[in-house]
């Protein structure tokens, strides 16, 4: 390809912006702009036009889903020769480092990476054997301190010379044992992956130097989600030839809680000052209603690189702003609003997501999914690799791959059950301590442990031999076919077999997958291994496992949401103190949190291509008390003039507000730190409130007058027995006057003590 057939459909900014190729460029690219699109033409640019070798080419990004994305449009883009070119993530580019490497750190090629499960049981062994009160001090807590050390590459000596209270000293006492079982277990965590590879660059030049000159240009992407770590190994990385291009965006900086550090894009140009900033404003996203909600939000924060976003795409509608009564009203009004645009046409359920501040959210919207009728996914739950059939079988493979891993082989030892009991455990664990030794070689040597039984022997012997067997297969097999071995030779699928139930269905179905992987794996890797199969499905995030073509409404919090796009999009729980959350407003930092937050609406806002519903509710169930809230600040800091407050087009959702009433009620919402409460806003009609207002008054006609609505009538008192239609019976333990209606306190046997306001919850009394 010729120049002009690798810049002649980009625009001025995006063309500037591949043309750049020699020394430090920072490219300022906002949400929607084409940043893929720049870097993949940047790529074809360099090899095509200036001659550069694919091998010498190096693209990281974050996830596996973005990295595959790159990686396929590069091989569209540039045909041949295009797999030499790496694209990688963080983590599996230091992965492939340290594979080759390992040694010189004192590890093993086949080391094993710990995820968050395998962290925490290593470290409650930890607390176990230097008997740390879990009372006094946290495991996950410890890990938190642990994994922001190392985020900031400060290894146990150094953290124990700049930690001198007691609490800290004690937690570096901890992060050195950890350590030392890390490297004692042959395994690394996920911040090993960065600060081990930097220490090797740093200790080994030769390795560095090697790196240097096989990867003569960097491109690094979501540079603005890089921690001190990342920057200092891609600083060590561009040090020789100084080609290193990062692109990114300061207002969607959203992970300073996993350690991302935002000064590592405001403050590219003081590291690198002769680099060349590229802004790309353009957005081919959503329209431009939209982007100047997001553009007004934004410009709050002070810490940012000033640039607005704009679009030759159609204004669009204005962003829709429905407040309900509860977080009850809010996931009905979703539901039907969901039902009715399928039914019309207009979205499919795929084009559909919610999201929200926090997990706890998503509860009321399966509810109300599920009596609908309508499919969705939730993004965040139960991570199919954190599944107990699938941790079973991947340690399984690790102990046959990597003999050295305790906690693999701990795990395994008595799955499926074969009479190996706690005490034997406790037995093989300290004569391997004693000995310096693995926990398998105290199985292998299990003869030589005082106290076992020669029936406690015997089954060590098995399980020995089941191992030794399985690693003989490994030799001649790959990943998938060494999986069915386990599977069967285990005896783990027929001991689910025999149960019979749904859930180990189930769970044989999950297993099935997972042998689908292993040969998906087998497929696409060029010298597939089980090292390499291990490593894979160490790597693969949540996220990464999404199916573009499940016609489902997606759930997710505004985190995971970061990098995807939908035609529709609900924002729910915009209310102060759960967006932003209470921490953020009550922390030694408020503005600094709080400008996170406010990115953090600005990644959810940009998320939505046509349609953007803002959603909050007066009150709100809390750890089982009704909560009143004022609306969030990000949605007062919408001009009023982009704001939709009710349908006036005849599409019936709420009624229409008209003369005073209506005029104070939206002065009310959308006066600047205002929250309006004493108005309220209409609830949709056809939401199972008919239209009642939320402050306790009720729309009449055009709803030109307003009169106060009385509470629900009710046909029982405290002391009843009554029905829900999900709790099924309980006990009216209490009613009390909640304001707009009577709050009533049930005790359900099978749920315990719930609350509901009495026109909602619809509860039956039971003779």
């Amino acid at each position: 390809m010729n120049q002009q057939e690798i810049t002649g459909n980009l625009n001025s900014e995006q063309r500037e912006a591949v043309l750049a190729t020699e020394g430090p460029v920072l490219i300022l690219a906002g949400a929607g702009s084409g940043k893929t699109r720049v870097l993949v033409h940047r790529i074809a640019y360099l090899i095509d036009v200036l001659g550069v070798s694919p091998g010498e080419i190096l693209a990281i990004t974050f996830t596996n889903k973005a990295a595959d994305e790159m990686r396929s449009r590069v091989d569209r883009m540039i045909g041949f020769g295009a797999d030499q070119i790496l694209v990688s993530t963080f983590h599996s580019f230091c992965v492939r480092i340290l594979r080759r490497n390992a040694e010189l750190l004192g590890y093993s090629r086949y080391f094993s990476i710990y995820d968050g499960d395998d962290q925490l049981t290593l470290m409650k062994q930890i607390f176990k054997q230097q008997n740390t009160d879990s009372r006094m001090m946290k495991e996950k807590s410890v890990l938190a301190a642990i994994s922001s050390a190392k985020d900031e590459l400060v290894d146990p000596a150094r953290f124990r010379e700049i930690n001198t209270d007691y609490y800290s000293t004690k937690v570096g006492t901890l992060y050195g044992i950890y350590q030392d079982r890390l490297r004692e277990n042959n395994a690394m965590d996920f911040d090993d992956l960065i600060f081990r590879t930097v220490e090797l660059f740093e200790k080994h030049p030769e390795v560095l130097d090697a790196c240097q000159d096989r990867f003569r240009y960097l491109m690094i992407d979501e540079y603005q989600d890089t921690n001190t770590a990342q920057f200092r190994l891609v600083s060590l990385l561009a040090s020789k030839y100084r080609n290193l291009c990062v692109v990114g965006d300061d207002d969607q900086s959203i992970y300073k809680f996993r350690g991302a550090n935002i000064r590592n894009i405001l403050g590219f140009e003081k590291v690198f000052p002769d680099a060349k900033v590229v802004r790309l404003e353009q957005n081919y996203r959503s329209t431009q209603n939209i982007l100047n909600a997001a553009n007004e939000v934004i410009r709050h924060n002070h810490g940012r690189k000033d640039k607005r976003l704009w679009t030759e795409n159609e204004a669009g509608t204005r962003v829709a702003l429905r407040r309900f009564e509860d977080g009850f009203r809010e996931a009905e009004y979703v539901a039907a609003e969901i039902r009715k645009d399928v039914e019309e046409r207009r979205f499919d359920y795929q084009d559909c997501a919610v999201l929200y501040r926090t997990n706890a959210q998503s509860r009321l919207f399966e509810e109300k999914f599920l009596m609908a009728n309508i499919p969705y996914r939730i993004i965040g739950g139960i991570n199919f690799y954190a599944r107990k059939e699938i941790k079973d079988l991947i340690a399984y493979l690790k102990t046959v791959d990597n003999g050295n891993d305790d906690l693999a082989v701990q795990r395994i030892i008595n799955v499926p059950k074969r009479g190996i009991g706690g005490t034997t455990v406790a037995k093989l664990s300290a004569y391997a301590e004693a000995g310096g030794i693995s926990f398998f070689d105290s199985i292998c040597e299990a003869r030589e442990v005082m106290g076992l039984s020669s029936a406690a022997v015997k089954k060590l012997a098995g399980f020995a031999a089941l191992i030794a067997g399985l690693r003989v297969k490994a030799e001649s097999t790959g990943p998938a076919e060494l999986l069915r071995n386990v599977i069967r030779d285990t005896g783990y699928e027929d001991e689910l077999k025999a149960e019979n139930t749904d859930e180990a269905e189930a769970r044989l179905e999950n297993i099935d997958e997972l042998v689908s992987k292993a040969v998906q794996y087998e497929e696409n890797a060029e010298e597939p291994t089980l090292s390499g199969f291990l490593e894979e499905v160490a790597l693969i995030a949540d996220i990464d496992s999404l199916d573009d073509s499940e016609n489902r409404v997606l759930l997710m919090t505004l985190h995971s949401a970061k990098g995807l796009e939908f035609p529709c999009v609900y924002m729910a729980g915009m209310e102060e103190g759960l967006f932003p959350s209470r921490l953020s407003l009550d922390a030694d930092d408020a503005e600094g949190e709080i400008e996170e937050e406010r990115r953090l609406a600005y990644v959810g806002i940009t998320r939505a291509k046509k349609k953007l519903t803002l959603l909050s509710a007066r009150s709100r169930m809390l750890r089982g008390e009704m909560v009143s809230n004022t609306l969030s600040r990000f949605v007062r800091e919408i001009p009023r003039e982009l704001i939709d407050l009710g349908d006036e087009g005849g599409r019936g959702r709420t009624p229409v507000l008209r003369g005073k009433v209506g005029r104070d009620l939206r002065d009310a919402i959308l006066k600047p730190y205002d929250s309006g409460e004493k108005f309220g806003i209409p609830a949709p009609s056809g939401s199972g409130t008919g239209g009642r207002l939320l402050s306790g008054t009720s729309g009449r006609g055009t709803g030109a007058a307003a009169a106060s609505a009385g509470p629900a009538s009710v046909d029982y008192s405290a002391g009843d027995r009554v029905r829900h239609v999900k709790f099924g019976e309980g006990t009216v333990l209490s009613m009390e006057d909640g304001g707009r209606d009577i709050l009533v306190t049930v005790d359900f046997p099978a749920w315990g003590v719930k609350k509901f306001y009495a026109g909602f919850a619809r509860l039956v009394k039971v003779d």
